[in-house]
């Protein structure tokens, strides 16, 4: 199955170029994250009864009241800003400079750009869909924030941007304790914003619950595109020029021996 879809991605990828190929697999995904959101709008009903997962909401919520000192809430409130829509853009835009001039490949920035725009897409149409209310500004430390609650926006990021940033990474990485740093660097990011954002009042548990849920999900489809994209390129590296099939002996994975992009 892994072979016929990268025979596919090699075959658009002769008529429109590499990238155009990852570029087409990543507006198909896009598509499927409107389908995602969607179909997350029906498991919401079910997650947000008083007596499912949403029953912890208020709960928690009180729970970190409790938790609340000046001192904190000036630290947590710089902290959340890190993923908002000053800094992730700056984060983004930054790790796109870098990598792609250090790769010398445009690969970096559509990654990246993709695992952003995502990001933007769910937390735009889930806020349409959804149109939960905040917690109440009573409970939450400011500057207050207005838009809809369902999902959190800050913990996508988290998840989407720095997770592909760090698979990019890892992508280059030779040493075990090296790839091991930057999965839990990453991971620890998107759990503490998440945690952040509860503590801030300004989501509820299940928001950020979903957010992680829907970012996971986008993280995996991006990263399954790029390894669709670099095993195509492996089976057009590895053809014979007389255009026969390449080897048998290739088996998904094989492009990790190839120089990654």
């Amino acid at each position: 199955m892994w072979r016929r879809l990268a025979h596919g991605v090699r075959t658009v990828s002769e008529r429109l170029g590499p990238n155009g190929a990852l570029i087409l697999i990543l507006a198909f995904g896009l598509i499927l994250v409107l389908v995602l959101s969607v179909a997350a709008a029906q498991v919401y009903d079910n997650i947000t009864d008083a007596d499912g997962v949403a029953g912890l909401d208020r709960p928690l919520l009180d729970f970190v009241l409790s938790l609340r000192s000046p001192f904190l809430d000036v630290i947590l409130t710089g902290y959340t800003h890190i993923a908002g829509p000053v800094g992730m853009p700056i984060i983004a835009i930054a790790a796109m400079a870098i990598l792609s001039i250090h790769r010398r490949s445009w690969t970096p920035v559509i990654l990246i750009v993709a695992s952003g725009g995502g990001s933007l897409l769910m937390t735009v149409v889930g806020k349409q869909l959804f149109g939960r209310d905040r917690p109440p500004l009573a409970d939450a430390v400011p500057p207050y924030e207005h838009s809809a609650s369902f999902p959190s926006g800050h913990t996508l990021n988290a998840v989407t941007v720095i997770g592909v940033i760090a698979y990019l990474l890892i992508l280059r990485q030779t040493t075990f304790r090296a790839k091991t740093v930057t999965i839990a660097t990453a991971a620890l990011f998107a759990f503490t914003t998440g945690i952040d954002r509860i503590y801030l009042g300004h989501h509820w548990a299940t928001d950020v619950l979903g957010a992680w849920m829907l970012g996971a999900a986008w993280l995996a489809l991006v990263i399954t595109a790029h390894q669709l994209y670099l095993t195509a390129r492996v089976l057009h590296e590895q053809q014979d020029p007389d255009g026969s099939r390449p080897s048998p002996s290739l088996v998904p994975g094989a492009h990790r021996t190839q120089r990654r992009r």
